[in-house]
């Protein structure tokens, strides 16, 4: 009977052994299992990650290649209208011109003197307000300070009518186009 008891302790004991064996066994195997099952959900995410980075980097180098046509785009209209933003001003100008040839063919013979003076100062005029209306306007410089910003000093001179740094005479009429100086003036300045 002490035998039977020492084999039925051993048998239980193999079956404790076996059960405890098993349930490792279980566990790892169910952690395999998790372990792929995780697996398989991180390679998911992982494609699904990939897949919108793709995407995005798509998105990015067609907004840069949009980017850089609008760059060119903008860079050709800026040239073209630097290029011809006279255009309306000439287109103004050429009867202007044609005036001025009509005019200068028309030698005038003895008494006709007068007729010709007053056809190039009416060409004159209308050269004149077609400047005016762009913008361009003549300074007037003599009596006031000389202004380097304004005036090209080309000569000193004594003057017991002006004070010291005044403009005296202006040698050469300069223009102002809006507020921008076109042409300075040149100017004889009292010393």
């Amino acid at each position: 009977m002490k035998e039977e008891q020492s084999f039925a302790a051993e048998e239980q004991g193999q079956q404790a052994t076996t059960a405890a064996e098993q349930e490792p066994v279980n566990e790892a195997g169910a952690a395999e299992a998790q372990a792929e099952e995780m697996t398989d959900q991180e390679q998911d995410e992982i494609a699904r990650l990939k897949a919108e980075a793709e995407e995005h980097q798509q998105r990015f180098v067609r907004a840069q290649a949009d980017f850089d046509n609008f760059r060119r785009r903008t860079q050709k209209e800026k040239e073209e209208l630097a290029k011809y933003a006279s255009m309306k001003l000439v287109t103004e100008l050429v009867p202007v011109i044609d005036n001025f040839e009509r005019a200068m063919a028309t030698v005038p013979e003895g008494t006709e003197v007068e007729s010709f003076s007053k056809g190039i100062e009416m060409i004159f005029r209308q050269l004149e307000t077609v400047l005016n209306n762009e913008g361009l306007t003549s300074m007037v410089t003599v009596g006031q300070p000389f202004n380097p910003e304004f005036h090209q000093a080309i000569m000193s001179v004594e003057s017991d009518e002006y004070e010291e740094g005044t403009v005296v005479e202006e040698v050469q009429k300069g223009y102002m186009l809006k507020d921008k100086v076109l042409r300075p003036a040149m100017v004889k300045v009292s010393s």
